[in-house]
Order: C-alpha cells, then sequence, then structure tokens
C-alpha cells in the first residue's frame, strides 16, 4: 500500500493536517495495514521535501505547532499517475507455502500434512472474516470480500495441489 498516495489523495479536497491524516486513514484502512503517527509525519516531511505538498499553515497549540499541509500542483499530477497506473498482479512465485511444499517433499516429510495445516488456518480466517461481514459497513465488506477471494483461491490450489503431490514428488526425482 502507498502511504504517500493515500495521504495526498486525502488532502487532494482540503487541505490537512497530521492528526486528522491519522484519524481519516485510521477509519478507512486501519485494517489493511495501520500506521503509527511517526510515519505519516515523516511520510509528509518526504511529501515536502520532494514539493509534492507545501505548508499551508501553522497554528499553535498545547504541544508543538500544528502544521496543516496542501498537495502541490506536482502532488496532484503524482496522485493522477498513481490512479492511471494499474497495480502489478501479486504474483505467487513467491510462496512460503510453495516453498514448504516443495522442501517437504524433497526431504522426505508429508506435504499433505502441510497443506492441511494451512488449508485449516485459511478456513479458520475464511470464518473470522465472514463474521466480520455482518457488521461491517460497505466499505468494509468490499475489503473483506478482496481477502475472501483471496483465500478461497489459495485453498483451490492447495486442493489441486493436494491431489498431485504424487506428481510433483517423482517430478522433483524423490
Amino acid at each position: 500500500m502507498s502511504v504517500q498516495h493515500a495521504l495526498l489523495g486525502f488532502m487532494e479536497t482540503t487541505p490537512r493536517h497530521g492528526y486528522d491524516l491519522k484519524r481519516s486513514y485510521d477509519s478507512l484502512f486501519a485494517e489493511m495495514r495501520p500506521l503509527r503517527f511517526g510515519q505519516i509525519y515523516a511520510t509528509l516531511s518526504r511529501l515536502e521535501r520532494d514539493g509534492l505538498v507545501e505548508l499551508a499553515e501553522t497554528t499553535p497549540g498545547l504541544g508543538p505547532d500544528r502544521k496543516t499541509y496542501a498537495i502541490t500542483a506536482d502532488g496532484v499530477t503524482d496522485l493522477e499517475r498513481w490512479y492511471s497506473e494499474p497495480e502489478p498482479a501479486q504474483s505467487p512465485i513467491d510462496s512460503a507455502l510453495f516453498l514448504k511444499v516443495t522442501l517437504a517433499l524433497l526431504s522426505g516429510r508429508d506435504a499433505g500434512q502441510i497443506i492441511e495445516a494451512q488449508r485449516e488456518m485459511h478456513s479458520g480466517r475464511m470464518r473470522e472474516l465472514t463474521r466480520a461481514k455482518s457488521d461491517a459497513d460497505e466499505h468494509m465488506r468490499v475489503l473483506l470480500d478482496f481477502a475472501l477471494f483471496h483465500l478461497e483461491a489459495d485453498l483451490r490450489w492447495m486442493d489441486h495441489t493436494a491431489q498431485r503431490l504424487g506428481e510433483l514428488r517423482r517430478a522433483l526425482d524423490v
């Protein structure tokens, strides 16, 4: 997830200060990737350095002065570029599960047991997410569906691979 672009997106409609950005981010995206205040301020600093935001206002507070940032024309251009570029398809090529299954077969371990344990983990997570959907607003239901569909695809791969373990073992010449 691009924290930089999330902050730029929030600032596109109105200048904002760090606390407001954190509150907005947490209300929509905390489930996906929690952010610390330090990450917000470090990102704002980089955005300002790169000319994508500028300091719009400084107001005194009980603690440090509150700095409000506004997106610049370059920031809007960067945001437009980001919106227009499709995200790369997440490749399962780096799958830890595939690595475990392959190495288990090479070592003579029961790869089916590894797949079954993972299937139980995925199924449990699917039950949690499905329960969470019943109390979620529409925004969160869309995110939960995204996660559920990915878990479902993983389960299909596990079923498919479990049926092919003998062929895979022979292909690995074990």
